[in-house]
């Protein structure tokens, strides 16, 4: 049982959760165009990256194994799936390459957690476009507070965590049109389940790890699903629940109703964890200055914030998720191939010798010289001696978000080497264009 002093933390968290879900009940995100764009977003961004992964032997294998016969269906899925599990399919597929979206504030990915959920049961329901749109962003506005208040211990990953309760306030947000008793009723309920979601996969290049928001969301449409037939759920939970998981000398207040936090959220440019992107991008900019030929690079310094060092100082990586979490893997094959996309894991890749090569080279060194507090200083010596570059922002920061067209640009490349360039177009359009009211089947799958 947590201390005293340690719940105290978190119990105001019970009284502005219900503000919070008392204002998502209220203030329809649909009503707002920003919002509505920005869900549309979502949906495709979160769905191109699961078309990616659906690539993966592994992926395709644990999807086919989960379709029971089910009428829920999406092109480049199997058929068959139930809502649990093309949630979990979804999920583990769009989180397997590293390149869906995150909320910087949240240190982790409300999207990953709450689109699934509300896109699963849309399918199985009938609901439309705009109830999908709902209820995820109410997943997601519960699940990034969370993600803000809330930290991770120490050798936790915060996948799966907090996003529970995300993706079972977007599943009964869209069983029960945002009704507040029931988006609270399913957060009670989840906050009892809270995973402690190990950091140790990521290390070791387990990919386990790709199970955790996969299973999150599961157990979010299992348990909005479970109360909807009766099963009761307790009262204030969140307090308790959060002192066993999380870390309470960090704790802080949810941010209150009425600030879009979908808004403030990234998509990523690069197929790698957040920390990896500056990096990349100081590749790619050394690639446009000075060239791309890296055969003469004799040696490579890379100065970064501390938090990047933490979190992804994995080296020589030998298996996809390692690679996804490594400084020097992200720099390396961005200056060898000049970009860092899904591609970037498969085992030609990993076994590449000039990508190995120049891996090998890169030293890392921690410094706290950027304005923004994230960034990378670039050295690199080659036949014509020390050249350098700096990178303090990145296409998804606050300041530089990456633009709608650059999401849609995504989406294609992800999307058509599964569904084909002509579907890939289509599906894309009928997200961002199909009139709100149109089923969510209707809208995935086409007339």
């Amino acid at each position: 049982m947590p201390s005293q002093s340690q719940a105290t933390n978190f119990a105001p968290h019970d009284a502005q959760l219900s503000a919070v879900a008392k204002w998502l009940s209220e203030a329809r995100p649909t009503a707002d165009p920003a919002v509505t764009q920005r869900a549309r977003l979502l949906v495709l961004d979160t769905l191109g990256c699961a078309l990616a992964g659906m690539r993966h032997d592994e992926v395709a294998a644990y999807a086919a194994r989960l379709a029971s016969g089910s009428d829920v269906t999406c092109p480049g899925f199997p058929d068959g799936l139930t809502p649990s599990h093309f949630g979990q399919a979804m999920t583990i597929a769009a989180c397997w390459d590293e390149a869906c979206e995150g909320l910087a504030l949240a240190h982790g990915r409300p999207g990953l957690h709450a689109v699934p959920a509300a896109v699963a049961l849309a399918l199985d329901t009938g609901a439309s476009l705009a109830d999908t749109l709902d209820a995820l962003v109410v997943g997601y506005e519960i699940g990034g507070r969370l993600g803000a208040a809330w930290r991770i211990r120490s050798s936790m990953h915060v996948d799966g965590t907090w996003g529970t309760l995300g993706a079972a306030a977007a599943a009964a947000a869209l069983l029960h049109h945002r009704a507040q008793d029931q988006i609270l009723a399913a957060i009670d309920a989840a906050a009892c389940m809270i995973p402690a979601s190990l950091y140790a996969p990521a290390r070791q290049g387990a990919t386990t790890r790709n199970l955790y928001a996969a299973q999150a969301v599961s157990r979010g449409i299992e348990t909005a699903l479970a109360l909807a037939a009766g099963v009761t759920a307790p009262r204030q939970t969140i307090g308790e629940a959060a002192a066993l998981v999380f870390d309470p000398a960090q704790a802080v207040a949810l941010a209150p109703p009425g600030d879009w936090l979908v808004m403030q959220g990234y998509f990523k440019p690069f197929a790698a964890v957040r920390h990896v992107h500056y990096g990349a991008q100081a590749a790619r900019d050394w690639r446009d200055q000075f060239g791309n030929d890296t055969a003469s690079i004799t040696a490579i310094r890379l100065q970064t914030y501390p938090e990047a060092i933490t979190y992804c100082g994995n080296r020589a990586p030998r298996s996809a998720i390692q690679a996804q979490f490594s400084l020097t893997y992200g720099l390396a094959h961005t200056l060898a191939r000049g970009d860092l996309g899904p591609e970037a894991y498969d085992a030609a890749a990993l076994n590449d010798p000039e990508i190995c090569r120049l891996e090998a080279l890169v030293v890392v060194e921690e410094t706290d010289e950027f304005p923004t507090g994230r960034g990378v200083h670039l050295s690199v010596t080659a036949g014509s001696g020390e050249t350098r570059v700096a990178v303090d922002r990145v296409d998804g920061d606050p300041d530089q978000p990456m633009l709608p067209d650059a999401v849609v640009a995504k989406f294609h490349k992800f999307a058509e080497p599964r569904l084909g360039v002509d579907a890939a177009m289509a599906l894309a359009a009928r997200i961002m264009e199909a009139p709100l009211n149109q089923p969510l089947a209707t809208v995935l799958n086409g007339a």
